[in-house]
Order: C-alpha cells, then structure tokens, then sequence
C-alpha cells in the first residue's frame, strides 16, 4: 500500500525505477544505433569521394568477383563501365544481362550486421566473429548476383522473383542466421543476478 501511494506522490521516481529495469536493453539499443549511424557515415563519406566518377571501387571489385564466378561457371561474362551512369554492365553469354549499381555490394547490409555484433561487444572475439562475419557475407553477395545473372540468362521468366525476393532473401537470411549464432554462441549472457 505504502509503495502505491508513494508512486502516486512522485511518478517522476517510478518511471526512473521502471527505466533502471531496462537499462541493459536501452544501452544495447544505443549501443547499436551509434556503431550504425558512424558506421553509415563513413560509407557515406566514401560514396561522396566517388560522386560523378562513376561505379565506385568496392561495388566494381564485388562485381568483378562475380563475373569471374559466371566464367568459371561457363557462362561467357563481362562487366561493361558506364561511368556517366555510375554503374556497370553484365554481359553475359554476349547480351546485356543485368547492371551492378552500388547496392548490390551489401556493404550497407555488412554496416547492420557489424552494428548488431558490437552492440553486444564480448571483447577479442566481437572482432574476429565480425571479421569472418563480413567475409561470409561477402562471398555469399558475390555468389548471389552470379546465381541472379545466372536466373536471367537460364530462366529469364523468373528474373524478378528471383531480383525482389529469392535473392534478397539469401542475403538477409546470411545476416539473421549470423546474429543467431553470435548471440546464441559468442555474446555475453546476462549474470543469475541481473
């Protein structure tokens, strides 16, 4: 009774109490939104250097990763720069297929997933964990816009399910499944007592 009529006097005091019980969550929140926010700041500072130069370089060396898998592949592939457009040409088995534009390289998807990771900091292993994380997610963008050019020449009728759903899916879920395992592996539990 004597806690009721205590909130009742001073509501100021209990939304303070009710704040402390989510302190750990609040600060993994903000944890998250600074790391993203520099992090996008960054990426974006490098895209404003490459303004009017065309494609930058992380998304050309992306795309020329994946040309190199059509080729292996046996599919007749290459990457045509069209700087005045900022983007660049596949094609593949000698017709225009698909353009790499710069969000196909992930790297905004790679700034989520580092986020994620080092709002849950657990020392030496946040780093390595996220250093494996993105060179994963790396070779799994690289396979996707291969296995999407792929999609267009083998079965052009499925090319946007496969552009808007199949392949995206492929990427988010990479990033889902290595938040799970970081967190159910690698994060720090919370202690019996908190």
């Amino acid at each position: 009774m004597y806690w009721y009529k205590y909130n009742k006097l001073c509501p100021i005091f209990y939304i303070c109490t009710m704040f402390s019980d989510f302190k750990p969550v609040l600060m993994i929140l903000l944890r998250f939104l600074l790391i993203y926010l520099v992090l996008l700041g960054l990426y974006q500072l490098y895209l404003n250097y490459f303004i009017g130069q065309g494609l930058d370089p992380v998304s050309k060396w992306v795309g020329g990763q994946s040309n190199s898998v059509q080729n292996f592949l046996g599919y007749e592939s290459q990457m045509v720069d069209q700087p005045e457009r900022e983007t660049s040409w596949f094609y593949v088995e000698g017709a225009y297929r698909s353009r790499m534009v710069e969000g196909c390289n992930a790297i905004s998807i790679m700034i989520l997933f580092l986020a994620f990771i080092f709002a849950f900091y657990n020392g030496a292993k946040t780093f390595v964990f996220g250093l494996a994380g993105l060179v994963f997610l790396h070779i799994i963008n690289v396979l996707r816009i291969a296995g999407l050019n792929l999609l267009i020449v083998e079965y052009p009728k499925y090319t946007k399910i496969g552009h808007d759903y199949f392949f995206p899916a492929i990427i988010y879920g990479s990033v889902v499944i290595l938040w799970l395992v970081w967190i159910k592996f690698f994060a720090k539990k919370p202690s019996q007592n908190a």
